[in-house]
């Protein structure tokens, strides 16, 4: 992904390693169940220009989304290919060809699409079995050979994965069937944050994307949002915590998708059009020296 800044953040596309271009900011919908409050933030996004949307068959909010894009997309005279759509693999589905491919068509049926965009296996563990149980390592190459038939088939566009170590990724770049993951989408902000993934998948043309950007928002734990240090630099550059968090993530080549129900925090968090300087830089990255912590599932545990 390329360091440098559009001049409209909205216009900003990384080249995944098959071609297939994504917007580096997207609307994330985790928690976002209520399909009145769904239709809200639709539309209030792809107004500030939002053109990725995030989702999981977990959210349960796929059939919600499917009636915001069937009643916006026409108000904002925006077609379906205006739009980029990823959406995963429940833990629970991993397996062979018939099983992977019921789970995605669900998923697509349930969006009103034709297909996905992006499709991820969410997690490197599965709900059937123990994060200790070796098979767990077998079931998920079955997984992924399963998802690169859907993508040999012409049935979505990019595959990849979420909450992937380094360690799970190694092990799936050994037996990839011919594709590499295109995305992996893990936890990323300034408390918790590996560079040698990051590094990893670099050198393997793998985008790596954030969630939990803003840290513990979503269990309402605002300790790095109103972080000190995050709120001097901020006021510093004149932008809001949030959005400086968010840059703090592009500026390492990471893909954002922050998620907000608030319109004018909706807004914000897509205008991204400053530059962090690398004494802000290096001291938001030394946050995690004082305290890591990690707000979301842990992949490490699972073999």
């Amino acid at each position: 992904m390329a360091s440098a800044v559009d001049s409209i953040i909205t216009s900003t596309k990384v080249t995944l390693n098959n071609g297939t271009q994504m917007p580096v900011v997207g609307l994330g919908t985790y928690r976002i169940r209520d399909p009145e409050v769904i239709m809200t933030v639709v539309d209030q996004a792809l107004s500030a220009g939002y053109r990725m949307f995030d989702t999981a068959a977990v959210y349960r909010n796929e059939t919600s989304l499917r009636e915001a894009f069937k009643t916006l997309l026409p108000k904002h005279d925006l077609e379906r290919d205006d739009i980029f759509i990823t959406t995963k693999l429940s833990p629970a589905e991993h397996g062979g060809p018939d099983v992977i491919s019921k789970a995605y068509k669900q998923s697509v049926e349930n969006l009103g699409l034709d297909f996905a965009d992006l499709y991820l296996i969410h997690f490197p563990g599965t709900q059937k079995l123990a994060v200790t149980d070796k098979r767990n390592a077998e079931l998920r190459l079955t997984t992924w050979a399963s998802m690169v038939e859907l993508y040999d088939n012409g049935l979505v566009n990019a595959i990849g994965v979420s909450n992937f170590t380094k360690y799970h990724l190694k092990l799936l770049m050994e037996r990839n069937h011919g594709v590499v993951p295109a995305v992996n989408q893990v936890e990323w902000h300034p408390f918790y944050y590996q560079m040698e993934l990051l590094d990893y998948c670099k050198a393997n043309d793998i985008v790596l994307q954030a969630y939990c950007s803003l840290g513990g928002k979503s269990l309402k734990n605002d300790d790095l949002l109103s972080h000190p240090e995050v709120t001097d630099i901020a006021r510093k550059l004149e932008v809001t915590n949030a959005q400086l968090l968010l840059k703090w993530a592009l500026q390492q080549d990471v893909a954002v998708i922050p998620k907000s129900t608030n319109p004018l925090h909706i807004k914000q968090n897509i205008s991204l059009n400053f530059e962090i300087p690398p004494e802000d830089m290096h001291t938001l990255s030394n946050l995690s020296t004082d305290t890591t912590v990690k707000y979301a599932w842990d992949p490490s545990i699972i073999v």
